[in-house]
């Protein structure tokens, strides 16, 4: 039992001893709902912090558990669903997400997830669907964030850009926005304006590596070879050099792709095993 568990218990003999005392049915009912308040105030605290800071799968098995213990308990339900978003078991959540909705007890918050487990599974009209019952007064970073992605799902470029500028507005930390940007830029085949986007996810989050790698497999499409200057560990330089020797050999240039690869593994602090096997594949097959 918890500390706070021990106190409450402690706290609940004394009132009990105290209106037994008393003799007053009145005052037994009141001290009981007293006690009522309590728990769950204590519940919702542990509800709170299995949510947000305990281990993603042990969040998941307490919802789950104390959901079939309250079947009827729609934050429960909640807890469990978001507690598996949080575990990155969105096909999962989808289940929990689709019971709250079908009961009616779905709010907008529980929307917005429900949007980005179906996202994360291709259900790109259902979650369209699920975003249109979200007012539009509710104006969030998540809401435009998800906003942009089923815009480019469906080629509405121009909703997507106004998507992902609100949604850089909304946040302290665009980064990831600015690089979805980018990635959205380039299915359009914008290279010059993706690259821009990547640029900018760059100077608000330095290690992120998705926008550096993003950039330079953009360069090196349109064949520039050359590293961008950008702040880079030595593993990082080294697998941007493996990952752009990759699109030479896509576009057909096997002798920079060789020298690339040979930077690669000069580069890399350690044994860069992956590097290291498809130089010595690509020798193989130059030398036959």
């Amino acid at each position: 039992m918890s500390i706070r568990a021990k106190h409450l218990s402690s706290f609940a003999l004394i009132i009990t001893m105290g209106v037994a005392g008393c003799g007053d049915p009145d005052a037994d009912r009141e001290a009981i709902q007293s006690l009522d308040d309590l728990n769950v105030i204590d519940e919702s605290n542990l509800n709170d912090i299995m949510l947000n800071f305990a281990d993603p799968n042990q969040a998941v098995e307490y919802f789950k558990n104390s959901s079939l213990s309250n079947p009827d308990r729609a934050d429960l339900k909640r807890g469990h669903a978001a507690s598996l978003m949080r575990a990155r078991r969105s096909e999962e959540a989808v289940l929990i997400f689709e019971q709250l909705d079908s009961a009616g007890e779905a709010k907008d918050g529980d929307r917005l997830l429900y949007a980005e487990a179906l996202i994360q599974n291709n259900g790109w009209e259902e979650a369209q669907n699920q975003l249109n019952q979200i007012p539009p007064t509710i104006e969030s970073y998540n809401r435009y964030r998800l906003e942009a992605m089923v815009a480019d799902y469906r080629q509405d470029w121009e909703k997507s850009d106004a998507f992902y500028e609100n949604a850089a507005g909304l946040t302290t930390r665009p980064a990831a926005v600015y690089n979805n940007w980018g990635i959205s830029m380039l299915s359009r085949g914008n290279a010059q304006a993706a690259e821009e986007k990547f640029r900018r996810a760059i100077s608000y989050d330095r290690d992120l590596f998705n926008a550096k790698n993003n950039l330079a497999i953009s360069r090196a499409k349109r064949g520039n070879y050359e590293l961008p200057i950008l702040p880079m560990t030595a593993v990082e330089k080294a697998q941007l050099l493996h990952n752009m020797a990759l699109q030479a050999l896509r576009n057909g240039k096997t002798d920079i792709a060789a020298g690339l690869l040979e930077e690669a593994v000069d580069t890399h602090p350690q044994h860069f095993e992956a590097a290291v096997a498809k130089l010595e594949t690509l020798t193989n097959s130059v030398q036959r």
